[in-house]
């Protein structure tokens, strides 16, 4: 990402936290005079907001350092650090699933005019952040474990000014708790994708959407390939995974038949990965197979290499 667009990501990221933090100490003196668990509940989840973004920013801060000593692709996996730690946050909600079903068997008095206008008043200020944060780079789990959080929140605004209505006009305290459980569960829902995610990319699964097996099959498709090979006989040599967002890299040992262009092979498949799947970052060992004596070929690869094979193209993906 260029410093321009990092530094535009900065000014919305810090803009959504300056109105975060500024209504999350309001929220939380008003959820206690009108004993809203929905209010509170809303105040924990502005809390987690206003962590997300900070998180955020510093992540970002430390990806862009660059590249340097044992730090061979720079730091830009700190983006899903952070984007771990905010699924975790907003699993963290599970608390308020146990007081929800508390207050559903034992609802307090619950000052349902004071939840409506605070209500009303997160609304407003949530749909300001979430729009600031929309506009950054959300391929960036980084960036989007932060909206996430205030998409979230601006729903469990919307069910709590709802809920202080009820409450309000009819008495029935209980809609307070409702809300309070609607809003964990969506806490819990997002926390459970970005933790999901972030973890795939912590196990160096393949990006989501790119299957190696089919990868290695259009791979072995290409003139002149013989077969993606094994370069350990027993371990597939296929490996696609993610070093942070929007960041694919793959290595593969590519066999051509003998008396093939390697070279050419080799940008051949440089161009498909990149144009099909995205994947820019590439290392491709690329070697003749020794099938059969033939026929001298041009200097750049005037002996075959790579190891002994005979047999029909074949594919393998990890």
């Amino acid at each position: 990402m260029s410093r321009w667009f990092r530094d535009a990501d900065r000014r919305y990221l810090t803009g959504a936290l300056i109105l975060i933090a500024g209504f999350m100490a309001v929220e939380v003196v008003i959820g206690f005079i009108a004993q809203s668990l929905a209010l509170i509940t809303d105040a924990g989840h502005m809390l987690t907001d206003a962590a997300a973004i900070v998180f955020a920013l510093i992540a970002m801060r430390i990806a862009a350092r660059p590249a340097a000593g044992p730090f061979t692709y720079g730091h830009k996996r700190a983006e899903i650090i952070s984007a771990q730690i905010n699924g975790i946050t907003l699993l963290l909600s599970a608390w308020f699933v146990y007081e929800g079903i508390h207050r559903l068997i034992d609802p307090p008095a619950v000052e349902g005019l004071y939840v409506v206008v605070t209500g009303a008043a997160g609304i407003a200020i949530n749909i300001v952040a979430t729009w600031l944060l929309s506009k950054a780079n959300r391929s960036s789990l980084n960036i989007e474990g932060a909206f996430q959080h205030l998409l979230n929140d601006l729903y469990a605004f919307i069910g709590t000014a709802i809920a202080g209505l009820i409450v309000w006009l009819t008495g029935w305290a209980r809609a307070d708790a409702i809300a309070a459980l609607l809003v964990a569960a969506l806490m819990l829902k997002a926390g459970w994708g970005l933790v999901r995610d972030s973890g795939r990319v912590f196990m160096e699964a393949a990006p989501t959407g790119v299957r190696p097996d089919e990868v290695g099959a259009r791979t072995a498709a290409l003139d002149h390939v013989m077969e993606v090979h094994d370069l350990h006989i027993e371990v597939h040599d296929l490996h696609i995974w993610e070093v942070t967002s929007s960041f694919p890299a793959l290595s593969a040992h590519i066999l051509v038949v003998p008396g093939a262009d390697c070279h050419a092979v080799r940008l051949d498949a440089e161009q498909m990965l990149h144009d099909a799947y995205g994947i820019g970052h590439t290392t491709r060992q690329v070697d003749h197979a020794i099938s059969e004596p033939v026929a001298p070929v041009d200097a750049h690869c005037a002996d075959p290499h790579g190891p002994v094979h005979a047999g029909s193209a074949r594919t393998s993906g990890a």
